[in-house]
């Protein structure tokens, strides 16, 4: 696969190279890719994700399975008690607001016994990296144990522990995603953006 010189390397960092089989494309949003893997027409692509770029035009690229795009992942806090558990999801919350999410997610409260409450994070799985690193960067830290992953998400969803309080978060990416016919009339463009 050959890729195309982009200006300024370092702004694709954390957005998608599709390779089409006859041509590649540089510079897509994980939405577009999201998009484009639903059509039957191109459910064959290959996804790369840029992780690095040097001023050369060099870029560092991890393999992503197609799949990854339908599915969610998740990042569970576990308390032994409710205070704890209700500062875990005001924490994380707050920082919320501070500093905008890399994607929607939703954060529940929930309640599994009376002493085992866990705060849960769940969200796309395609930024799962980008998750771990706002959560590093918004220095959020709780006190009891921790797990995560697409098996957790799915263990969670089939015990339905009760819920006591959930939010809504909203990610805010420095670029706007395509749909539809504007996505579709950009795939033989090299570079996205």
């Amino acid at each position: 696969m050959e890729l195309a010189k982009v200006q300024n390397p370092k702004k694709y960092v954390g957005l998608y190279v599709v390779d089409f089989g006859d041509h590649s494309g540089t510079g897509f949003t994980a939405q577009e890719v999201a998009e484009l893997l639903e059509s039957e027409r191109f459910k064959h692509i290959k996804v790369y994700k840029i992780h690095n770029a040097y001023p050369d035009g060099r870029m560092e690229l991890k393999g992503v399975p197609n799949r990854t795009f339908e599915l969610e992942k998740g990042m569970f806090f576990y308390s032994a008690d409710l205070q704890s558990a209700q500062a875990n999801f005001k924490q994380l919350t707050r920082l919320a607001v501070k500093s905008a999410p890399p994607a929607r997610a939703k954060v529940h409260l929930v309640k599994y016994s009376e002493d085992k409450f866990v705060t849960v994070l769940i969200y796309p799985a395609e930024y799962d990296d980008e998750f771990s690193r706002w959560l590093i960067d918004g220095n959020y830290r709780t006190a009891g144990a921790a797990e995560g992953g697409i098996e957790a998400v799915q263990r969670y969803y089939d015990w339905k522990p009760e819920i006591l309080d959930r939010h809504q978060l909203f990610g805010q990416s420095a670029y706007k995603s395509r749909t539809g016919a504007e996505l579709l009339a950009s795939v033989k463009l090299a570079v996205q953006r």
